[in-house]
């Protein structure tokens, strides 16, 4: 089994969490938690102690499905910051994202 290629660190993630949990915009958060998921899930699949055969056979396609998957959810995670302009350096959500959500409070 190989390594994932990482392009957001586990920190990186967990600040576009906080960040889109602070603005009420879950869907950046939902996606960056699928991929700390993802990687605890291939993780686990590299280091499970079962050194039966059969089982090893199991864990390698498990962790590769979720290669797979991680890639993909990184790619799209990278493009939904771009869509929704977030400040790459500081991984700090636009403001227009935070005016939208403070106008649909305020419409309540």
């Amino acid at each position: 089994m190989n390594d994932l290629s990482i392009c957001f660190s586990n920190d990186q993630l967990h600040r576009i969490t906080d960040q889109a949990m602070i603005y009420m915009c879950a869907c950046p958060a939902q996606v960056a938690r699928q991929v700390l998921n993802l990687r605890e899930l291939f993780d686990y699949q590299r280091t499970c102690a079962v050194k039966d055969h059969r089982m090893m056979q199991v864990h390698a396609r498990i962790a590769e499905s979720a290669a797979r998957a991680h890639a993909e959810l990184e790619r799209c995670l990278d493009e939904v910051l771009d869509l929704e302009g977030w400040d790459r350096a500081t991984l700090t959500m636009p403001a227009g994202l935070r005016e939208l959500r403070d106008q649909a409070i305020e419409n309540e």
